[in-house]
């Protein structure tokens, strides 16, 4: 897979690489799926989903990073192949999905709840605030969702005094699940809590 370049920046900053092929494993997306991404931000997520699924559909509510968002898929050459909505949601989402990615985690039990509602195949979260992830472990929990959570920290070397050491990245906790009847992915995932 060839790097994603993001020349234009927001706030919130990317979605780090390493953390993207977790996503991308997770998503497990092909070639005639839909894929909705919520809180697109930098759009580096939504660069690297574009490459899999047959359809892409990003939500962003900043028009600031919306307009990063779009910048950075054109220097992706992948513009073309995602819808780009400006809309908080729940609001914007489409009926017609097969996996959801969470970006980001405002209003994320009604973003949830749509999710149930539509019975989509997969859905996926990265959380890096531990209060948050245990909030987004619950709801997953409480519609019956929860199939996964993976914690994980990336950590990248730098030279010190002739040597290697390591500066780590801040952990990523990354919660997986499914709203659809058992029929849809076949996903290594695990179960939460358990051995896979």
């Amino acid at each position: 897979m060839s790097t994603i370049r993001l020349p234009r920046d927001a706030k919130a900053g990317p979605t780090k690489p390493e953390v993207r092929a977790v996503v991308r494993q997770k998503l497990a997306l092909d070639d005639d799926e839909h894929v909705v991404e919520v809180g697109a931000c930098t759009g580096a997520v939504t660069a690297t989903v574009a490459r899999d699924a047959g359809r892409v559909t990003a939500l962003e509510r900043v028009a600031e990073k919306l307009d990063a968002t779009e910048a950075n898929l054109a220097a992706n050459d992948c513009r073309d192949a995602v819808e780009l909505v400006a809309a908080e949601a729940p609001d914007g989402l489409p009926d017609d999905y097969d996996a959801l990615f969470l970006g980001g985690t405002r209003n994320y039990e009604a973003v949830l709840d749509h999710a149930v509602a539509t019975g989509v195949d997969r859905v996926v979260t990265n959380v890096s605030r531990l209060e948050v992830a245990g909030g987004v472990v619950d709801a997953y929990r409480e519609r019956d969702l929860l199939e996964d959570v993976v914690q994980f920290q990336v950590s990248h070397g730098y030279e010190l005094a002739g040597a290697t050491s390591f500066d780590a990245e801040n952990p990523v906790y990354t919660v997986v699940g499914s709203a659809s009847d058992g029929s849809g992915s076949d996903t290594d995932t695990g179960t939460a809590g358990g051995e896979p």
